[in-house]
């Protein structure tokens, strides 16, 4: 991708994975055949590349690309990893290499549709995921034993990821989506976010306060299958305890939010503006917060017993809810906190999360939206106590 963005002639978007799988099949090959093929395949695509750097040099082609040839190397191995009797695996790669090549308007056309912001996220999120992540070391340090450097940066990489993928979607529909689009990205990229962008858009004139309603009440809806995902990824036994109330409050908020979608939908709304959500400063201050969470959770429970937890989820989920919710499903997960205690913890930070929502519609958004939103937060918030007094422990 990101050759293809540079505009290099001779290899990009397709034909990097051709020649990383034409080194995979010669391996392969190899092992059964001798280590002889390996050298064959590198000589083969040297010269494939040196053929291709005499063209353009010599102006015959203004697009001296080596695509074709190098599938055509390939096949000439998946043809030999047929001999060997590995069929499934020849015929995957075989029908990879035909969709790679048939794409080729596609892939060029999403890479056209990057701008260089779009890339540079991209290129950060890399630098999170693929080289600070590895690095790190894999063992816990500090009071009570719970901070691990590898673990927090891989909730790091989590949290970014899935904000990434709503925000390059935000990048190629967000001129474009309507209301319900903009609703479930701006929950994906960050609910908080949206929420202060839509309640300062309410205060545009007349009726200005429907597409934020709609919009907020979706994002809100949102972060409960987000928090879903995170449980479900980090403790996925935990997700069996976790998830029954979660539903609950997820489905209460999404037919709320729906009923107003019907009621109001419109044409394509242009989405507020959003921010790459894979910049290193704001990913460290993630990974701080986690840590702090995780040591808060672990010190209160230590300190000061049961009813302290939720005086730090309370406090914690006032501005940021990916954090407690990690850190919690981290200890259920390592069996140093009770299920039951786990997911009280969770939506105890949604619920206040949802007032904190409600105070920055208060201070920048229209009353009208104020007053719509609070009754449904409202409703959500008695709904969420119910549940922490009533629901089941086990």
């Amino acid at each position: 991708m990101q050759r293809e963005r540079v505009h290099t002639k001779i290899a990009g978007i397709r034909t990097f994975p051709l020649i990383t799988v034409l080194g995979t099949v010669c391996a392969l090959l190899a092992q059964a055949a001798g280590g002889w093929l390996l050298g064959a395949g590198i000589l083969g695509l040297a010269g494939l590349i040196v053929a291709a750097q005499v063209l353009e040099a010599r102006q015959r082609a203004a697009d001296p690309g080596v695509t074709t040839e190098v599938a055509m190397l390939l096949m000439y191995c998946v043809g030999a990893y047929l001999a060997y009797g590995h069929a499934a695996e020849a015929i995957a790669v075989g029908g990879g290499i035909a969709v790679l090549l048939h794409m080729k308007g596609q892939l060029h056309g999403f890479v056209s549709r990057l701008g260089d912001k779009d890339l540079k996220a991209i290129m950060q999120f890399v630098l999170i995921s693929l080289v600070i992540l590895p690095v790190l070391p894999d063992r816990t340090y500090g009071p009570f034993d719970v901070l691990n450097p590898r673990q927090t940066w891989w909730m790091v990489v989590l949290i970014v990821g899935i904000s990434l993928g709503g925000y390059i979607v935000y990048k190629f529909f967000g001129q474009k989506a309507g209301s319900l689009l903009a609703g479930l990205l701006g929950g994906l990229i960050s609910s908080t976010a949206t929420t202060v962008s839509y309640a300062k858009l309410s205060r545009t004139g007349e009726g200005a306060a429907r597409l934020p309603t709609v919009v907020i009440l979706l994002a809100s809806t949102v972060v409960y299958g987000r928090l879903l995902l995170e449980i479900a990824v980090v403790a996925p036994a935990f997700l069996r305890i976790a998830a029954g109330p979660m539903v609950i409050l997820l489905t209460l908020m999404g037919v709320v939010a729906l009923y107003f979608w019907f009621r109001w939908r419109e044409g394509p709304a242009e989405m507020a503006a959003q921010e790459n959500p894979s910049e290193l400063k704001p990913a460290i201050l993630f990974g701080a917060l986690y840590a702090m969470a995780l040591l808060a959770v672990a010190a209160a429970k230590h300190f000061f017993g049961d009813r302290a937890l939720y005086v730090v989820a309370a406090l914690s989920g006032l501005t940021d809810v990916d954090a407690i919710t990690l850190s919690s499903s981290q200890l259920v997960a390592a069996g140093r906190l009770d299920g039951g205690q786990g997911w009280r913890i969770i939506v105890t930070a949604t619920l206040a999360n949802l007032v904190f929502k409600a105070s920055m519609i208060a201070a920048l958004g229209q009353r009208r939206l104020l007053l719509r939103v609070a009754a449904v937060y409202g409703i959500v918030v008695a709904a969420g106590l119910i549940l922490l007094l009533f629901w089941p422990w086990s």
